[in-house]
């Protein structure tokens, strides 16, 4: 966040760089940085004749360096941003010419998403000496929630730690989708609003009450009637609770327990910082070590890789439900 706030301190100044190369798994900052710069480096007069967006899949190279070499109209620089720039991965290199002596008066963004260039070539040392590098990295899961919290709270709103739990499971690390439902949830509660899992399920379509968090909770408790009720709603919405995804986060969850029966120190705070858990989630940790030893984990988990296999149709003609029914089964007895 801190290079990001550079980034965008910079550009506001106008302190510009002539060429913006921007690359990495997370598209939200990358996005977010190449429309600031879309939006503010000229203004609406300027834009007609000097702002210019091309896309990968119908540039060449070749082009892309004609439209950066021209000269700006009746304003001091022009801007080139060329988007879905991974697609042209393959020549990428041939930018080396340009960026050894850019044009002073183009400031050229490149959005190159879900790719990073090599180090080790020559592009990559030339655009890092004549203008900026910024890589836009994947956030952990333990990383998501601050974030959401992050966010919010610059929009003068908290989040409860359930909530924020509900959003990260239901639409996964993609910071961009997250995003796009905390806008809405901005627009509809009024400021200063602490939002709860009341607030996603009624705005969002999330429940609050049968989603992958309150099953791995039942599971963490061994609550057999809450965990049977939970997948009796999944069988008849599957679309929303895929089973892959109930699988991966009910073997993240046992693999932090496995890490938790180990740990020597397990004061409250020790725990969170090991796990990358919310403090407040800490005590369902305890609960379920004290349900499942670490013998017994380590059996979940080897149910858990035997459920995947088989929810990719290997060995079995097993519809999904019917899955996840023995799956809990042979979890919870």
């Amino acid at each position: 966040m801190n290079e990001i706030n550079t980034i965008v301190s910079d550009i506001k100044k106008g302190n510009l760089k002539p060429i913006y190369f921007l690359m990495g798994e997370e598209s939200y900052y990358i996005d977010k940085i190449s429309d600031f710069i879309e939006e503010t480096v000229l203004d609406e007069a300027e834009k007609g004749f000097n702002q210019q967006v091309m896309y990968g899949r119908d540039a060449t190279i070749e082009a892309i360096v004609e439209a950066a070499k021209r000269y700006p109209m009746m304003a001091e620089r022009q801007v080139l941003i060329v988007k879905e720039a991974q697609d042209l991965s393959r020549n990428i290199e041939k930018l080396v010419s340009y960026a050894e002596n850019p044009q002073p008066t183009t400031v050229l963004v490149i959005n190159y998403k879900y790719k990073k260039l090599d180090k080790r070539k020559k592009l990559y040392k030339v655009i890092a000496k004549s203008g900026l590098i910024f890589e836009s990295k994947k956030l952990y899961e333990n990383q998501v929630s601050d974030w959401i919290r992050s966010v919010l709270k610059g929009k003068n709103y908290q989040i409860e730690p359930k909530a924020a739990q509900m959003l990260l499971e239901f639409l996964g690390t993609n910071l961009s989708k997250i995003s796009n439902e905390l806008e809405k949830l901005v627009l509809i509660l009024s400021e200063g609003t602490i939002i709860n899992p009341a607030h996603i399920e009624e705005n969002i379509g999330i429940s609050k009450d049968y989603n992958n968090f309150e099953l791995r909770k039942a599971v963490g408790e061994k609550n057999v009637v809450k965990a049977n009720r939970i997948i009796a709603y999944f069988a008849e919405n599957p679309k929303n609770n895929p089973l892959v995804m109930t699988v991966s986060l009910l073997n993240s969850f046992f693999t932090q327990l496995l890490l938790f029966h180990s740990l020597d120190d397990r004061s409250k705070n020790s725990v969170a910082k090991m796990l990358g858990v919310n403090p407040f989630f800490v005590d369902e940790y305890f609960l379920a070590a004290r349900n499942y030893p670490m013998r017994k984990v380590a059996q979940v988990i080897a149910f858990l890789r035997d459920a995947d296999i088989k929810s990719k149709g290997v060995g079995t003609h097993q519809n999904h439900e019917d899955i996840l029914k023995e799956l809990l089964f042979k979890i919870l007895h």
